[in-house]
């Protein structure tokens, strides 16, 4: 997935839940830190960084995704 980025949720979301799983890291908000860190040129986190973090932690914290 990472040669076609795209400027939309369902694009980075598929790309935060394949970083995520590659970062070992206890705690979730500096997890979450780091995968945007990651992330940071994917077009969705460029043009709406808030919604892109509010995503991260919706889907770590409310999905509870990987728990």
């Amino acid at each position: 997935m990472k040669d076609k980025l795209y400027d939309n949720a369902d694009s980075f979301a598929m790309s935060f839940d394949e970083e995520w799983k590659n970062v070992d890291c206890d705690d979730l908000q500096l997890k979450i830190d780091k995968v945007l860190e990651i992330l940071s040129d994917h077009p969705f986190l460029i043009s709406n960084p808030e919604n892109a973090k509010k995503m991260s932690e919706f889907r770590i914290f409310s999905l509870k995704k990987f728990q």
